[in-house]
């Protein structure tokens, strides 16, 4: 069947750079999404175990836990902490729960999964991780969990995109406060 004339490219040049986009991306694949502020960020897709949106009404609130902590929700049989990630990262706008849905980001590493509840999931991009910077005037309350930015080309009046490190967030003290 691959040797069937009606699939191979030939000569037509918009069928030749349609094949070379499909060729395999450098770098790391990453999920850009959105904190109620506006501010952009992106997480590794290997660490994301799903992207959902959840009705508020599925959030169960648990009393006397971090404010953080919007609730937990039931994934499968299995209970997950959800987080407001702006809140964690000190964004200075609330997320708004009062919502059909609240898009959720539920990360996985060694066996913890907790869900970051964000205001709009952007979209998946790769990354070409030799492109990747240190981070650079990241506020302090922030910055243990921001491990690198990624500038857009040709777009100098856009913010970087601030990559954010799922483990030290998974890990964080800040949850137990």
């Amino acid at each position: 069947m691959v040797s069937n004339p009606g699939f191979t490219v030939g000569n037509d040049p918009d069928l030749s750079s349609d094949i070379e986009r499909l060729e395999t991306p450098e770098g790391e694949l990453h999920l850009r999404f959105f904190l109620a502020s506006g501010s952009e960020f992106a997480l590794s897709a290997s660490g994301i175990k799903e992207v959902m949106n959840q009705p508020p009404d599925r959030l169960t609130p648990i009393p006397n836990t971090s404010p953080l902590l919007l609730g937990t929700i039931n994934l499968r049989g299995q209970v997950i902490w959800v987080a407001d990630l702006g809140q964690f990262l000190g964004d200075p706008v609330a997320l708004n729960t009062q919502r059909q849905e609240i898009p959720i980001i539920a990360l996985e590493d060694q066996e913890i999964i907790l869900g970051l509840a964000i205001d709009r999931i952007g979209e998946m991009q790769w990354l070409d991780v030799a492109q990747i910077q240190r981070p650079t005037n990241v506020p302090n309350h922030m910055a243990p969990f921001v491990w690198g930015e990624w500038s857009f080309e040709g777009e100098l009046d856009r913010p970087p995109l601030r990559l954010l490190n799922q483990g030290a967030i998974l890990r964080s003290a800040r949850w137990a406060a």
